[in-house]
């Protein structure tokens, strides 16, 4: 075994490992630059897709499962609880939108070491006025529509998720992430499912915000953060200039990445090296 490889090795035996968890409209491909990068800093990584967003996201938007217009927060929750029961030790969770929102709640379950959530839905049906927030909410949630399907398109995708990116990049980030979702996990996420105990002791966390985010305002990512009461639990909160919210997957998305890493750096212990 070559002498990089070895402390590779070493390095992995001594980091939490993160589980990242994506957001509605991408799965778990969204995440590899960021696992080159964190494995790169010697941590176990895994990115893996909610249920039935799992494979190409081209092919998903062509055909997308049958039952993925009836999937439920809770779903989601119980398929990541189910991954981190098999884990030896809590992992650091980093999500991302939603998936934010379901990092938080898995922290509250105890079921992290630390939880990094990124424009993330709020909790506790925290809600904003401000006008992209509110068209991007009705528009996916709309009780009318049932079980049917929020369809990703590329004008919706850059309106939404790329709006700070020329429209060729926008696009070409569409064809490579985007998927189409289900309104149920949006619907739940402003009931029960979303409702989270705020005044309680909690693992480190970090809550990220892109300055020009269209569906999750950086002042909302703000008060998510500055509602959790607990003084001796650590909360931050970073914002980033010139982002929308697709922050971590626009150019510049290192400059976010490394920032997080300095954050676990600071608190989250590193294991024990084994002998």
């Amino acid at each position: 075994m070559s002498g990089a490889r070895k402390k590779l090795n070493h390095l992995s035996a001594m980091k939490t490992p993160i589980i990242f968890i994506h957001g509605m409209f991408l799965n778990g491909k969204s995440w590899a630059n960021w696992i080159r990068f964190f494995e790169q800093r010697g941590y176990p990584c895994s990115a893996p897709s909610w249920p039935f967003h799992e494979g190409e996201p081209s092919e998903l938007r062509d055909g997308p499962p049958a039952s993925l217009g009836g999937l439920s927060m809770e779903e989601v929750i119980r398929h990541y609880s189910a991954i981190i029961a098999r884990m030896p030790d809590k992992p650091i969770l980093i999500g991302h939108s939603l998936g934010g929102l379901i990092a938080q709640e898995l922290m509250g379950r105890h079921r992290a070491a630390a939880a990094v959530a990124i424009c993330s839905v709020a909790p506790n049906a925290m809600a904003s006025c401000d006008w992209g927030f509110l068209r991007n909410v009705a528009s996916i949630a709309n009780p009318f529509a049932g079980d049917s399907l929020s369809r990703m398109t590329a004008e919706k995708f850059h309106a939404a998720f790329a709006n700070t990116l020329e429209r060729e990049e926008s696009d070409r980030l569409f064809e490579q992430f985007a998927v189409h979702e289900s309104r149920n996990v949006l619907r739940d996420a402003f009931g029960d499912d979303g409702q989270l105990d705020v005044e309680l002791p909690h693992a480190p966390l970090l809550i990220v915000a892109a300055q020009e985010d269209e569906i999750v305002p950086d002042s909302l990512g703000r008060r998510n953060a500055e509602a959790y009461e607990d003084g001796q639990s650590v909360t931050a909160f970073l914002e980033f200039p010139k982002r929308g919210h697709l922050i971590c997957g626009q150019p510049g998305w290192e400059e976010v990445a490394s920032a997080i890493a300095d954050w676990l750096h600071a608190y989250v212990p590193e294991k024990t090296a084994a002998a």
